[in-house]
């Protein structure tokens, strides 16, 4: 009787194969650690499986460029589920929105002491009469004038020579030789004959009497002065006036109450209260990715046994048989959520994360 190994989910990718199309399930001898015949012969068979597998597979994937990475033969890859990542952010949030409220402050008295008017202000009124006094004072009798006299000319009486007859020469008859007299007969006694001088006439003056202009006629004006009087009078000292005279109000004292601040309303500001609230925030992950997973290819019933043992020792309800049945695939997708693991395949690292060698 052979036993069902494949009943966890199948890796849809063989190193070395085209991807297949889904999960496969084989009937394997219940034990392949032996060395018989029978053993063997289920290997072929398998291997003959998984081939026949594989080259379906390839009729779906054609066209397709989603393959998983490169890596060694014998190795299996499927799509799973990544987890999402997520991380704990603490942000303030509003606990309280800001509100207003309204506060009646009361008015506010003192007692107070202040004057009160029993009589009203008034005013009087008096008429001073005039005062008067006598004072003496200069009036003009007779205002200042201007005359204006004619001074007449003044005349000087002067004597000054006349030319009358300028100088001239003249022919003069003269009185003879000197030495020579005439004779008692009258006869000369050398010659005959009249002797002539040339003698120079002088000028002959007449005095005469002249008037010339010794001052011109001219006007004079002579100020004669006001004459003044002195007269007696009476002059207002002081004028008639009317005093008026202010009769202040008269007070009395009282204590009264006194509002000091009128009633009013305040608006007072809530503020706004806050609380620091916890989220979780996703941070990655949440998508498919291929990823190396244990198969029938590369997982032996021993290998299946250990996961099975590393799962019961820490606490999950697994039996430890070898055999990847429901309760195995429930364990584990339980340990691959609480430790944030891909779900759904029997992956390396969930292999790895339970410390078991996936070799």
């Amino acid at each position: 009787m052979g036993r069902k190994l494949a009943a966890y989910p199948a890796v849809g990718y063989v190193a070395g194969e085209p991807p297949s199309g889904g999960a496969v399930s084989v009937e394997c001898p219940a034990s392949r650690a032996g060395g018989s015949e029978g053993d063997k012969s289920m290997k072929r068979l398998l291997a003959l499986t998984l081939a026949s597998t594989a080259i379906a597979g390839l009729a779906l994937a054609q066209g397709s460029a989603d393959y998983p990475p490169e890596s060694d033969a014998g190795s299996c890859f499927a799509r799973v589920l990544i987890p999402e990542s997520t991380e704990i952010q603490t942000e303030q949030v509003v606990d309280r929105p800001e509100s207003t409220e309204i506060k009646i402050i009361p008015a506010t008295y003192e007692m107070v002491s202040e004057q009160v008017m029993i009589k009203e202000a008034s005013t009087v009124y008096t008429i001073m009469p005039a005062v008067f006094e006598t004072v003496t004072e200069q009036v003009v009798e007779t205002p200042e004038r201007t005359e204006t006299s004619v001074i007449p000319a003044e005349y000087e009486t002067y004597s000054e020579q006349v030319l009358v007859r300028p100088a001239y020469t003249t022919w003069k008859p003269g009185n003879g030789l000197f030495g020579r007299t005439a004779s008692a007969d009258g006869n000369v006694g050398v010659a005959t004959g009249e002797v002539l001088c040339r003698v120079e006439v002088p000028a002959q003056y007449d005095t005469v009497t002249r008037t010339r202009l010794k001052t011109a006629e001219r006007t004079e004006t002579n100020v004669i002065p006001a004459s003044f009087r002195t007269i007696s009078r009476e002059v207002v000292k002081t004028p008639a006036q009317v005093i008026e005279e202010t009769v202040p109000a008269e007070f009395t004292t009282i204590t009264v109450q006194k509002m000091v601040t009128p009633a009013r309303e305040e608006t007072i500001v809530i503020p706004a209260t806050y609380k620091t609230v916890e989220k979780r925030v996703v941070t990655g992950g949440g998508g498919l990715e291929w990823r190396e997973v244990l198969c029938d290819t590369n997982a032996s019933v021993q290998k299946i046994r250990e996961v099975q043992q590393a799962l019961s020792d820490k606490g999950y309800s697994v039996p430890v048989d070898g055999d990847f049945g429901p309760a195995t695939l429930r364990a584990m997708e339980e340990y691959q959520r609480a430790n944030g693991l891909p779900i759904g395949y029997l992956t390396v690292s969930t292999v790895e994360s339970l410390g078991v060698s996936p070799r």
